[in-house]
């Protein structure tokens, strides 16, 4: 995938937030089997510590940086780091906090914190990389959701802000294509990543047979950003849950999606994430 970049002296370097697991995880891990080096950035030292010496010697190197991105100065650091990393050529904005409750029911902050990780945090380091990605003809991964595509009860502010990060990518992509930079919206359905376990959701009666694998949805995401698409459902059941929604009409959709919330102890929330 890396010869698509334009050349550096050194490794490529690929920079991913919520690296300590699930998606962001698996993207280090498959990166670092590609020769990229690596900076992982998380809200936990631990975690990340063990996963370095996890790649250790199959990395070009790996850098570890904690930080909650949700604060106005880790969320500045990165920046500052981003701007002067030599050799950037990929992004990866994987950051982001699932759970919650009905909408009245959740304190403010949660929600600000969110809005936080999912929106200003992409869009400021975003632009912070951008000057390396152009000279790198490089590329941002933003980790959306399907629930971007979704007005889900209980889930509000999150299937909000994860169909802004989509939308925004689109855009950002049509601007940035003159200048040989893509952007990638990566839409993930429910994936095992341990968010639903940390977030306290209940999941137990979610069928089998929609869930993923972390690296399932790396091989995707990595794919289509080597074929140029803005736009990644990975999964066929995604792809058909995400083609229904934009079918069928919103009071319908809406109807279909307050049924299925009372069903199980949670609707459709916190698709996919860190």
């Amino acid at each position: 995938m890396s010869g698509f970049f334009a050349k550096s002296p050194g490794p490529p370097l690929a920079v991913i937030t919520g690296a300590s697991s699930g998606i962001g995880a698996a993207f280090a891990r498959e990166l670092a089997a590609r020769g990229f080096a690596l900076l992982l950035i998380a809200r936990e030292p631990g975690r990340l510590e063990r996963l370095a010496r996890e790649l250790a010697g199959r990395a070009g190197c790996v850098g570890l940086l904690a930080a909650d991105l949700s604060e106005p100065g880790p969320l500045g650091e990165v920046e500052r780091r981003l701007a002067a990393a030599d050799g950037l050529c990929l992004l990866i904005n994987n950051a982001g906090l699932g759970g919650g409750d009905d909408f009245q029911r959740t304190a403010p902050d949660f929600h600000e914190r969110m809005i936080r990780l999912h929106v200003l945090a992409p869009v400021r380091l975003a632009h912070a990389a951008l000057p390396r990605l152009k000279e790198s003809r490089g590329a941002v991964i933003n980790v959306s959701s399907l629930s971007g595509f979704l007005p889900a009860s209980q889930s509000a502010v999150y299937s909000s802000t994860k169909a802004f990060l989509s939308l925004f990518s689109e855009s950002l992509g049509s601007e940035l294509a003159p200048a040989g930079v893509r952007i990638q919206a990566l839409c993930p359905g429910f994936t095992r990543t341990g968010l639903h376990l940390r977030a306290g959701l209940e999941v137990a009666f979610i069928p089998s047979w929609l869930w993923m694998e972390s690296d399932e949805v790396v091989e995707a995401s990595l794919a289509a950003l080597e074929r140029g698409r803005v736009l990644c459902v990975p999964g066929l059941a995604n792809k058909a849950i995400a083609a229904l929604a934009s079918l069928l009409p919103r009071p319908l959709l809406r109807a279909a999606l307050r049924q299925a919330a009372s069903r199980g102890p949670r609707g459709p929330a916190s698709l996919g994430g860190e």
